[in-house]
C-alpha cells in the first residue's frame, strides 16, 4: 500500500516508519513539507499523491503549551485533522488519527471504553476532541486510535526525564493521583500497522496492558535502571501546572480485543526493553 504519514519526524512517526517501511510505499511529511493547517495545500497534496491510507501522527502535544497557545492547539489538533479528513474523503482513502485519553474527564472508577461519555478538561483535550468530531462528521472510513502516556526512542518522554534527573538527584517528587497506562511507541506503531490491513473502521483504545500512577512508573524505571533514587509521592494539586490532567485515564482496549487483535504486552515488559536501551 501507499501510506502517507504526517508528523513523520515525531516520536511515533519514527516508529511508524520502522514498522511499515519494508511492506509499504511511504510518503513522509513533516510540518515543513505539509502544513496540515493549510486546507488547500492538504487537499492538493493528498490529491496528487493518492495514498491508500493516511496516518496522522502530527499534533500539538505540549499539554501546558496548549493552555497558553490555544489558537495553535485548535489549528493543529482540530482544523488540521478536519483538513486531512476532507482530503481523504476526496480521494476515498481511510484516515488513521492518533487521539488521546485526555478527551475524557478522568473521573471514572473503571477503565474507559470507546463509547463512554466525552468530557475533556484541558485545551489539549478539547482541541483533540475537535479533530475526532471532524472525522466522524466527514468520513466513513477511519480509525481513531486513542492512546496514552507515550514514550519512545525519539523525543522527550517521562522515562527519559526521570533518568536525566537521577543523574543529579537522590530524591524526586512525582504525582501519585494520576493513573494511566504508559505506552511504548514501537508497540503502538505495530498495532496501527495491523489496523490498516483491515476494514474494521471505528474508534479504538490502544495502549500497553496494565496501569500505574506516575509515581509507581517512576519507581519501576529506577528499579530497572538500578538507580538509587527515592520517589516521594505528591498530589497533582501540589505539583501545580497550567493545564489540568485527568486523574484516571486507563483505557480499556475493548474494541481492539473484540475485533480479534492480541492485547499489547504489559507496560512493564515494554518499559524494561526501553530502559535497557537508553540507560
Amino acid at each position: 500500500m501507499k501510506v502517507l504519514i504526517t508528523g513523520s519526524n515525531g516520536m511515533l512517526g519514527h516508529d511508524l516508519i520502522e514498522v511499515l517501511k519494508d511492506e509499504h510505499e511511504l510518503i513522509l511529511t513533516t510540518s515543513k513539507t505539509l502544513d496540515i493547517t493549510n486546507k488547500d495545500k492538504v487537499i492538493e497534496f493528498i490529491g496528487e499523491n493518492k495514498p491508500d491510507v493516511v496516518i496522522n501522527s502530527a499534533a500539538y502535544t505540549d499539554v501546558d503549551g496548549c493552555e497558553e497557545n490555544q489558537e495553535t492547539a485548535y489549528a493543529v489538533n482540530g482544523d488540521g485533522v478536519r483538513n486531512l479528513a476532507l482530503a481523504c474523503s476526496e480521494v476515498d482513502c481511510p484516515l488513521v488519527h492518533v487521539s488521546t485519553d485526555y478527551i475524557f474527564n478522568g473521573e471514572n472508577t473503571r477503565p474507559w471504553v470507546e463509547d463512554d461519555e466525552i468530557g475533556p478538561i484541558s485545551v489539549y483535550g478539547k482541541s483533540k476532541l475537535k479533530g475526532e468530531e471532524a472525522i466522524l462528521e466527514i468520513l466513513d472510513k477511519f480509525f481513531i486510535v486513542r492512546t496514552a502516556w507515550l514514550y519512545g526512542i525519539n523525543g522527550g518522554n517521562f522515562p527519559k526525564t526521570m533518568l536525566e534527573l537521577a543523574k543529579n538527584r537522590s530524591e524526586i517528587t512525582v504525582v501519585y493521583d494520576e493513573v494511566g497506562t504508559p505506552t511504548y511507541t514501537p508497540d503502538l506503531a505495530k498495532a496501527i500497522s495491523q489496523l490498516i490491513d483491515t476494514d474494521y473502521y471505528g474508534i479504538y483504545h490502544v495502549t500497553n496492558s496494565g496501569y500505574c500512577s506516575w509515581c509507581e512508573f517512576a519507581r519501576y524505571i529506577f528499579e530497572v535502571a538500578e538507580k538509587d533514587v527515592k520517589v516521594t509521592p505528591v498530589t497533582a494539586s501540589e505539583f501545580a501546572r497550567p493545564a489540568p490532567r485527568p486523574h484516571y485515564s486507563v483505557l480499556e482496549n475493548k474494541r481492539w480485543i473484540e475485533n480479534g487483535f492480541e492485547p499489547l504486552r504489559h507496560y512493564k515488559e515494554a518499559a524494561k526493553e526501553y530502559i535497557e536501551l537508553i540507560k
